[in-house]
């Protein structure tokens, strides 16, 4: 059974409510006397990247049946939440640590600047993620799209590298991958 548009159109307010609620929580908790920030911030960033890799997956996933087509048009609920949480990610680690100072000593470290440029590259994204961006920009539109491709890559270089996450960033690597196999295998039969 597959979803009509309405039911689609529907689903995204509470999706978007259930998608905003890690990182409001993880704000909150921040905000608590015993709050451990360095904590905080790994589970923030693993949280975006499985977004960032739900976001860019999901087209694959619809491609698997096709009851889960409507699933694509979810993709900009899970964009933005990998964005959103993304930021939530860069406010705790800023907090955890403490002063300007670090931070910018920190700028050269592959693991860091790998996650500054995926946050970078995620900006456009979210800033043009309006129906009206999309008319606006026409073509132009999904080549910006692409960003998110090097986007994620730096993401789980990031989470590989910083924050001991070898085993998420290989997970969530191989699920891409997976997903990007039946994505460009639709229309080929297995004989």
């Amino acid at each position: 059974m597959s979803l009509s548009p309405v039911q689609t159109r529907t689903l995204r307010w509470p999706l978007w409510l259930v998608l905003a609620l890690p990182g409001a929580w993880l704000l909150w908790q921040a905000g608590q006397p015993a709050a451990d920030l360095d904590e905080l911030a790994n589970v923030s960033g693993q949280l975006a990247g499985v977004l960032l890799v739900l976001a860019i997956g999901l087209t694959g996933v619809a491609r698997l049946h096709p009851a889960l087509a409507q699933l694509v048009h979810l993709r900009r609920a899970f964009g933005l939440a990998a964005f959103g949480t993304s930021v939530v990610h860069l406010l705790l680690y800023l907090l955890a640590m403490g002063a300007l100072e670090p931070v910018l000593a920190e700028l050269d470290v592959p693991g860091i600047w790998t996650g500054w440029a995926a946050l970078l590259l995620l900006v456009p994204l979210a800033l043009t993620s309006t129906d009206a961006a999309m008319r606006r920009l026409g073509r132009g539109w999904k080549r910006l799209q692409r960003l998110a491709w090097p986007a994620v890559a730096l993401a789980l270089a990031h989470t590989y590298i910083v924050h001991d996450g070898q085993t998420l960033a290989m997970a969530l690597a191989a699920v891409l991958i997976l997903l990007q196999i039946t994505r460009f295998n639709r229309g080929r039969t297995v004989s």
